[in-house]
């Protein structure tokens, strides 16, 4: 593995969407979000997913000029178009006017429709936790998740993400609707490794922990089992309504045009209330209880939701992102 710096991947990422249209100050976002994605050791939704990104912006599903556009709103809640512009770009505008919502409200509410992938969701988390609010958000996306029972992909494997500000790590939960995402089963395919416990089903049924047999059944296994499959529907409802946009059964599921998806943001100011230091101390003392739990033999030290993120972050910032020779050269000859 190569390691190369932050700036250096920002930078070439940088050059690569100026070429594609982009303007230089949403170039530049755009670029850091996937570098922060990759720094942070989520690289299935950050540098891995740069060329699938590339592709669709060249096959016309992502629209490099489009920003999203208001629509109506009532109260807090206010609906917006992605218009198809690039995901990310557009999740991280809709957080932070879900943010700004909340400083007036206490409570904002931004659901989006029509927009692409947005990437790594907890991005948005942390954008939300680094303003001192509380961030909530997920995503729709094509089948590919059974309902339980079933093993015909009709859910979306739909991106939760809860965002908790604390002065000494925020708490970011970021999960699929799976116990392992397809990006996950990727880099656990390409290590050739197992998975740690069984993530889904082979074309057989039977539960597995090969990660390439349940890619290739495209029946990986829900969360608490039935309880993930009834989370992925509703979400999925919640967004497509509020929004006014695409439910899963409407997103085309080819890989390469998986757009017009439909996202919601939820952001709540906490010192609306004139409790900001009542609250911090909440978070603290929720920590301390739960991390003093006494471990089962041989486990790691309790961790919080983001803790590992933070020491990945350090780690990379400090020796530089580890990049896939092979990766790195296809990058730049773009």
């Amino acid at each position: 593995m190569l390691r190369i710096s932050c700036e250096e991947l920002s930078d070439t990422l940088t050059r690569v969407l100026l070429k594609l249209g982009f303007e230089q100050a949403r170039a530049e976002t755009c670029a850091r979000l996937f570098t922060e994605t990759t720094c942070d050791g989520i690289y299935s939704h950050g540098i891995d997913w740069f060329p699938r990104f590339v592709k669709m912006v060249c096959n016309g599903s992502i629209d490099v000029g489009a920003s999203p556009v208001f629509a109506t709103k009532f109260g807090a809640l206010e609906r917006w178009d992605g218009r198809r512009g690039p995901g990310n770009l557009n999740a991280y505008e809709c957080m932070a006017r879900a943010i700004a919502l909340s400083r007036e409200n206490g409570v904002g509410c931004i659901a989006l429709a029509n927009t692409n992938h947005w990437m790594r969701g907890g991005t948005y988390g942390w954008q939300a936790a680094d303003a001192g609010v509380i961030g909530i958000c997920w995503t729709n996306t094509m089948a590919n998740l059974p309902p339980w029972g079933s093993t015909e992909p009709r859910l979306g494997n739909n991106p939760l993400v809860i965002a908790i500000p604390r002065s000494n790590g925020h708490v970011v939960l970021d999960m699929a609707m799976s116990q392992f995402s397809y990006g996950a089963l990727a880099s656990y395919r390409m290590r050739s490794e197992l998975l740690p416990v069984e993530g889904g089903f082979d074309t057989q049924g039977q539960l597995t922990r090969d990660p390439a047999a349940i890619e290739e059944s495209q029946r990986p296994l829900p969360i608490g089992y039935w309880k993930g499959s009834g989370l992925s529907l509703t979400l999925d409802m919640m967004a497509a309504m509020l929004s006014a946009g695409h439910a899963t059964h409407q997103i085309p599921t080819d890989k390469l045009r998986e757009t017009g998806l439909s996202q919601v943001f939820l952001a709540f100011d906490v010192s609306a209330f004139g409790s900001a230091e009542t609250s911090a101390k909440s978070a603290e003392q929720i920590i301390e209880f739960v991390q003093a739990a006494t471990r089962t033999s041989g486990s790691e030290n309790i961790r919080y939701p983001g803790e590992r993120t933070l020491q990945t972050r350090a780690e990379n910032r400090s020796l530089g992102i580890p990049v896939e020779p092979a990766l790195w050269d296809e990058i730049q000859k773009m």
